[in-house]
């Protein structure tokens, strides 16, 4: 739901049709101008707010240039899970374990589950990037390929802005317009942002405290349940019905149990509580089972492999062993997989954007294909399931 200022809405129902994206950017700039104008700010704090924002044509580039979502698990765990990653990990949670405990406490969030995210966004804090937030938001809100996303976080920035809380010309952060330790983005900060350091600012980008337990209050505001597990590392019955995998499909943990589902390492989570198994890279690959706050991984990070590296890194930072990584089929390359998708485009199939991306729409798509024709039903495209289609 879109951001309004206090007392705005009223006003900004009744405000006239602005350009969702393209055009010329001034002439788009102008746009966003009259509407916050219309949304109740006052005009001197907008003109000033978007005096001098410019378009930045590197992070359209950016934006284009994801392909490392493209490796499969194994290959993107393997890449960002370093040694010194979990060495540095165990440090940072030593070093602020009092906050740690105080955000438990709070808001129910495992460390493990904050330090990977800290790990992954910014290498605790290390490096948070260097791109203007302002430009970054409002060239991606002017871009018409994730307009609805972005523009909603210009309007936040101009009230933290507002606030006293936004520099304009000197506020950096991700090329997504994520600014901290955390990488929050402005909306999320308005709604979630913590002075845990007691200092009467928030600052996500110099205080761990702050950055930490405003990212543990962002995710118990999305739905994290305290107390309950995420993911864990799982052993399968050699005979199964891989269809019943995958994330759309769910049973309790106590009839996956019966199917002779068992942990790799301890005991898995209450026998009543919704669970499904997820086969990164087919059955012959690393197998997990994911409890109901592996969903709010998806909120913070729509990529499926980024989460599924970030839920179990977030296990090896508590205790858990390393993966046994199995002996998967070899999948498909980039150009293979975007030809896949176009084939389960032809069939109907919802995959998003031909992309060569393995995301969570073309999964549920593969997985449907492969039990139409006979194949293990297991998600993980193959140059077989490629040549079949």
């Amino acid at each position: 739901m879109r951001f309004l200022p206090p007392l705005a809405a009223a006003l900004f129902l009744s405000a006239p049709a602005f350009a969702d994206c393209g055009g010329s950017f001034s002439g788009f700039v102008g746009g966003l101008k009259s509407e916050a104008v219309q949304a109740g700010h006052n005009p001197a704090s907008v003109d000033a707010f978007f005096r001098g924002v410019q378009q930045d044509p590197k992070v359209l580039r950016a934006d284009r240039a994801q392909g490392v979502f493209q490796k499969p698990f194994v290959d993107f765990s393997r890449r960002l899970i370093s040694q010194n990653r979990l060495n540095q990990g165990r440090v940072m949670a030593k070093k602020y374990d009092a906050v740690f405990d105080q955000i438990e406490a709070d808001y129910g969030v495992s460390r493990g589950v904050l330090l990977a995210f800290w790990a992954f966004e910014t290498d605790f804090g290390g490096y948070q990037g260097d791109f203007n937030t302002l430009n970054a938001l409002v060239t991606l809100s002017h871009d018409c390929r994730r307009p609805n996303l972005f523009r909603p976080q210009v309007f936040a920035a101009l009230t933290l802005y507002e606030q006293g809380n936004f520099d304009p010309s000197r506020t950096t952060g991700a090329w997504a317009g994520e600014i901290g330790m955390v990488q929050m983005l402005p909306r999320d900060i308005l709604e979630n942002g913590v002075d845990a350091d007691g200092d009467g600012v928030v600052s996500l980008k110099t205080s761990a405290a702050d950055a930490l337990t405003s990212g543990g209050k962002m995710l118990s505001h999305l739905g994290w349940r305290a107390g309950e597990p995420w993911v864990q590392e799982v052993t399968l019955p050699k005979r199964m019905d891989w269809a019943e995998t995958g994330p759309t499909h769910s049973k309790t943990v106590g009839d996956w149990a019966k199917l002779g589902v068992k942990p790799r390492e301890g005991t898995l989570a209450a026998s009543g509580l919704q669970a499904s198994i997820i086969l990164p890279q087919g059955h012959k690959g690393p197998a997990f089972i994911t409890y109901p706050n592996f969903r709010v991984y998806f909120e913070w990070n729509q990529s499926f492999v980024y989460v599924m590296t970030a839920a179990y890194f977030a296990t090896r930072l508590e205790g858990a062993a390393i993966y046994d990584a199995g002996k998967p089929e070899t999948g498909l390359t980039g150009s293979q997989m975007k030809q896949l998708q176009s084939k389960l485009q032809a069939r109907g199939h919802d995959v998003g954007k031909v992309d060569g991306i393995l995301g969570a729409r073309t999964r549920v798509a593969v997985q449907t294909e492969q039990a139409r024709l006979g194949l293990p039903a297991d998600a993980w495209p193959t140059p077989q399931l490629l040549n079949k289609l």
